[in-house]
């Protein structure tokens, strides 16, 4: 007998390890990138952002972020995508690279994917904008805008 997708548990689905077409997110259009350790850590908050999306963890502990990144690339050339999220835990140094990633890789294709990114801290699901992302990856315009709020 064949083994199918609802063989497989739908949190033990890696993004590196998935075929770059899968069948169920042709479907759903909706992918979920979320930080591996979220499935022990926040399993509840796991499963309400995985409704309606196609769940694919990610640790950049222990893939490249180039590597990941190719792989998503190479995703996204195939699937018309509606939305994709992505859900980490906050203030790690490792997943804020996947939110820088995701936008790094979304701008190789002008833009062309809404994506939403959240974090988890103290148990609660924060949305950030894409722009607070940009601006992570420049120490220098953080040292900045500190600057102009304590000047104010």
């Amino acid at each position: 007998m064949p083994i199918t997708e609802r063989d497989v548990p739908i949190y033990d689905r890696n993004l590196i390890d998935s075929n770059a077409c899968p069948n169920l997110l042709r479907k759903l259009k909706k992918l979920l990138i979320y930080g591996r350790c979220l499935r022990d850590e926040h399993p509840n908050i796991l499963n309400e952002f995985s409704r309606e999306r196609y769940p694919l963890s990610v640790c950049l502990e222990a893939e490249h972020m180039n590597m990941v990144g190719f792989k998503l690339a190479s995703m996204l050339a195939r699937l018309p995508l509606k939305e994709i999220l992505v859900l980490t835990v906050d203030g790690s140094p490792h997943c804020v690279q996947l939110h820088m990633m995701v936008e790094e890789v979304n701008k190789l294709f002008g833009n062309k994917f809404k994506i939403r990114h959240f974090v988890i801290e103290k148990g609660k699901a924060i949305e950030i904008e894409p722009e607070c992302i940009r601006i992570a990856r420049y120490l220098s315009k953080i040292k900045r805008l500190l600057r102009q709020v304590k000047e104010a």
